[in-house]
């Protein structure tokens, strides 16, 4: 999975930000074990999915903002 553009997560409805971040949270956790166990090939795939799940909730947070 590529990294996440602001653009298209604009454009994500609540509940699709919601899946995102949880998939997004569920490859972290893998992409932890691989690493320990020695197996992550893509090592820079781990900050890219940080920061994915960060961008995510940022927008979130300005959408649940923008509302009130």
């Amino acid at each position: 999975m590529a990294q996440m553009k602001t653009a298209d997560i604009r454009a994500m409805s609540p509940d699709q930000m919601d899946d995102a971040v949880v998939n997004l949270k569920k490859e972290r956790f893998n992409l932890r074990f691989q690493r320990a166990t020695g197996q992550l090939e893509n090592t820079s795939r781990l900050r890219e999915a940080r920061r994915d799940i960060a961008r995510i909730k940022t927008v979130a947070a300005q959408a649940r903002a923008k509302k009130k």
